[in-house]
């Protein structure tokens, strides 16, 4: 890891702050108390309050550096709690003085982790942490501070919304991006300087992954969030870190440690983190015009192939002299220089060359590549990492304990939710459908007995929109919305209900999510925000009501993550954000005044409801709101047996060619019925992306360019690359091991009632861990491919009582053919026994032919591992 120079030097003002960094922080307010207008008294308010010269400071570094969504959307009293919470905790904590002044400002004093709600959290994590550090080095401080993150919470997989640490508590589970934002919350809670890192998208598999670092006696540690290891600097997402290409974090302010700096913005710096984890070299991109001229803000994209979509991990501005530079790892990208509509791009292996030139012609109008083209997109090679010492069998011990002593102190916590038989006897009472209540109780988790307290209070008056309301929302929602909320957003609505048939009302106009942003009270504040007159005028012709807001929106990019992620009212108040939260903005308006409204389910713009057809609201040239629209059908092509079926953000995507940049359609991920309809898309120029992953991570993708014109039908044949692999021999399994089954009966492997002679899937798992969790769901979402293929699967456990920590969704979800077992563990076949494998951990796969002889095997996090592993079944049964 890098080492922070952390002498301490004379301060000459608070927080060592330069006059230059004071300058920029005061020039920085002055911008933020210009664009909130009118706002200014109440979201500077704060500043009136009586504040120590170390408060004022603090205080005006958040502001100048916060998203300028967070002024709208977070009190500055509790900004201010977070200052007093911070500076006191610093001076109570043993380590409070040695961490250096900018360290804090920039990985102590913030609030924000994430794109999570703002919440105050900071002294009530002191007030449980404190007494568990007491004594303790920082070091053991910040394992000690990751196992009571274990007991609050475990990974579960959920959509996109990051919901806040308060709120992951109260669920006790969320993915690893809320895992992490929890993690370095509690760190920041005790005084220990803590950052989010991710890899935007990994090289090898598909998804991503987000850990955290934090920084202890001059060196920066890495730790799972949520999830302790006995010591620092270990996880299970170790070796494939060794293949990614890119990690970072991002920094409020003008940071000037020593880490690489990818960007460098107005009010974030992005870090880019990679060589604490992986080797890296840094290319070199040159842009040139036609006549070998520079072009200086060229955006060039860094495009890794992950989910079957060319991702950009990374876009930068080219300089004065046309050029960027940019670290990364030693696997292949697409790389694309985009100005002024004009693009240029290329599929660069990056172990072999230090620069690229890119031309792009400005004399020429641009036209889209034609026909197919061919990649073979391979990921930086896997390697070993250096040797750990051993952990002593008292701390593995000990580790063990703590582990299973944080399972039992959530699973009393989760024992206070709302149970089944409370929720029937409630739909009863209610007059309610037992199942559908149930449904959203137990998704709710810590929050059930507030949604159930809202059907109580509800249901009696309004009958059975209560529950619609809250079917009408993501399962998300239930675990951070509360009655005031949901009471504004039921009560509001209800009266415009028969002016629309339900399947426009319930969810273009009762629901109040539109995308990924906190939902929160609007509906009344905006009716009331125009006369009586307007809004029947709005209502006619909603695009009264687009042309206000597009005459006083005001366009200010923040924190690219934070895209549409504030308050639909905070935006208004505002009226000032990007494009996103516009866009939001503008469907909860339409929605509040009753006109059906939604973004587009492919391309995400904003449309109302007028006349019997979906309209497009105009925010951008006219052109481009009228361009009108066509068709995709998609042709299913009879492929090789080796190639799968089509699943979009698996194998397939398609996306539209905007301004130069691919901008892919949003369909639900993993979705297979893409054949039954045409799909209704702008006009323009498209490409379909289809990939196979082999078993070393490198994907055979094919690229198809087509063309749609508005009112026509476009027929594009959805093709995969013919893939033939080898399935050598790499070793075999014991078939006289000993299975212990779940009804406590014993048989050995190849007994014949077990059916494995025709061949099977074995997969040694970890219970509770994330890698598990994702098989887990492979194996759920598999379901039909594998009841079709008939494969049998044997999952095996340490014993067969640590089942129990797996939720129980995910066991109910599983094929009918999947069975638990536990084995010795000495019975691992040596082929998974390997020092990469032992490093990278469980989940252990292995497919099994006729003779037991092993011919696939994967070991630890390998997103799509199981889909692989069942079409290499299927091969060898054939």
């Amino acid at each position: 890891m890098e080492r922070w120079e952390c002498e301490m030097s004379v301060q000459t003002s608070v927080f060592s702050l330069s006059p230059e960094e004071m300058n920029r922080i005061e020039d920085k307010l002055r911008l933020k108390r210009e664009l909130v207008g009118s706002r200014l008294n109440e979201m500077f308010a704060v500043f009136q309050e009586t504040l120590s010269p170390e408060e004022e400071w603090a205080l005006k570094y958040l502001y100048a550096y916060s998203p300028l969504q967070d002024l709208a959307d977070v009190p500055g009293a509790l900004l201010l709690s977070h200052v007093r919470a911070a500076l006191k905790i610093r001076h109570e904590v043993p380590w409070g003085e040695q961490v250096p002044d900018d360290l804090f400002l920039y990985f102590v004093l913030p609030c924000r982790v994430n794109t999570e709600n703002i919440e105050d959290w900071r002294a009530a994590f002191y007030a449980e942490l404190a007494g568990r550090i007491h004594g303790l080095s920082m070091a053991d401080a910040i394992l000690e501070a990751n196992y009571w993150c274990h007991e609050k919470a475990v990974y579960t997989g959920s959509d996109l919304r990051t919901v806040s640490p308060l709120t992951m508590i109260r669920s006790a589970r969320g993915r690893c991006g809320e895992e992490s934002t929890l993690a370095v919350a509690a760190l920041r809670s005790i005084g220990i300087p803590a950052r989010q890192v991710y890899t935007p998208r990994w090289a090898h598999c598909d998804d991503n992954h987000a850990w955290v670092e934090a920084w202890a006696d001059g060196r920066w540690h890495y730790i799972g969030a949520c999830e302790p290891e006995a010591r620092l600097n270990q996880g299970w997402f170790t070796p494939p870190a060794r293949r990614s290409m890119l990690m970072n974090t991002r920094v409020l302010g003008n940071y000037q440690g020593p880490d690489d700096i990818t960007l460098a913005e107005e009010g974030f710096t992005e870090l880019n983190l990679l060589e604490n984890y992986a080797p890296a070299k840094t290319i070199t991109v040159a842009v040139r015009d036609q006549d070998g001229g520079m072009i200086e803000g060229a955006a060039v994209r860094f495009e890794l192939y992950n989910m079957a979509e060319f991702y950009p991990i990374a876009e930068l501005m080219t300089d004065g002299e046309g050029q960027v530079g940019f670290k990364t790892g030693f696997g292949d990208l697409l790389i694309r220089a985009v100005y002024r509509g004009r693009w240029q791009e290329r599929k660069v292996s990056i172990g072999k060359l230090d620069s690229l030139e890119l031309v792009l012609d400005l004399n020429s109008e641009p036209v889209q590549e034609r026909g197919v083209v061919d990649l073979d997109m391979v990921p930086p090679p896997e390697t070993e990492g250096d040797e750990l010492p051993a952990v002593t069998d008292a701390a593995e011990s000990l580790h063990q304990r703590r582990l299973q002593n944080g399972d039992a102190v959530r699973a009393l916590f989760e024992g206070t939710f709302v149970t089944e038989s409370e929720s029937h006897r409630l739909a009863r009472q209610l007059g309610l459908s037992e199942a559908r209540v149930w449904d959203i109780l137990q998704k709710a988790r810590g929050n059930g007995h507030e949604i159930a307290g809202f059907l109580r209070e509800s249901s009696p008056e309004h009958g059975e929109w209560p529950l619609l309301l809250l079917e009408s929302l993501n399962s998300k929602d239930l675990i951070d919305t509360f009655r005031p909320v949901l009471n504004e957003h039921l009560n509001e609505s209800l009266p415009l209900r028969g002016m629309l048939p339900d399947h426009l009302f319930i969810p273009y106009v009762l629901c109040p999510r539109v995308s990924y942003e906190m939902l929160g009270l609007y509906r009344r504040e905006f009716r009331d925000s125009f006369k009586a007159d307007e809004c029947g005028s709005m209502v006619k012709d909603p695009a009264l009501l687009a042309a206000v807001l597009k005459r006083n929106y005001v366009y200010v990019e923040n924190l690219p993550n934070l895209k549409g992620k504030g308050t639909a009212v905070g935006t208004y108040r505002l009226m000032a954000g990007d494009e996103e939260s516009l866009a939001i903005l503008f469907v909860s308006m339409c929605r509040s005044l009753g006109i059906p409204a939604r973004l587009h389910p492919l391309e995400r713009k904003p449309q109302y409801w007028k006349q019997g057809a979906w309209m497009s609201a105009d925010f951008g040239d006219q052109e481009d709101v009228e361009q009108g629209s066509g068709f995709i059908q998609l042709k299913r092509m009879e492929t090789a047996l080796a190639t799968p079926k089509a699943s979009y953000y698996e194998n397939v995507t398609i996306a539209r060619l905007v301004e130069g940049k691919y901008v892919t359609l949003h369909l639900p991920h993993g979705e297979t019925n893409l054949f039954a309809a045409p799909l209704e898309v702008e006009q323009g120029s498209y490409r379909m992306t289809t990939g196979v992953r082999l078993k070393n991570g490198t994907v055979s993708v094919k690229l198809t360019y087509f063309e749609v014109q508005a009112g026509e039908e476009t027929h594009v044949d959805v093709n995969f690359r013919s893939v033939e692999e080898d399935l050598p021999v790499l070793g075999a399994v014991d078939q006289q091991m000993e299975l212990r089954w779940q009804d406590g009966t014993v048989t050995r492997l190849n007994d014949q009632s077990l059916g494995l002679t025709s061949g099977a899937l074995l997969a040694w798992i970890e219970p509770g861990r994330e890698p598990t969790m994702h098989l887990l769901r492979e194996l759920a979402d598999s379901n039909q491919a594998l009841a079709e293929g008939g494969l049998p699967i044997v999952l095996i456990t340490p014993s067969l009582g640590t089942i129990s920590p797996f939720s129980a969704d995910p066991l109910k979800q599983l094929p009918a053919q999947v069975r638990f077992a536990e084995m010795n563990k000495g019975a691992i076949p040596e082929v998974l026994c390997s020092p990469i494998a032992l490093e990278s951990g469980f989940p252990h796969l292995a497919v099994l032919d006729q003779q037991y002889r092993i011919r696939y095997v994967s070991y630890g996090y390998r997103i799509g591992a199981v889909k692989e592993a069942v079409r290499v079944g299927v091969m060898l049964a054939k």
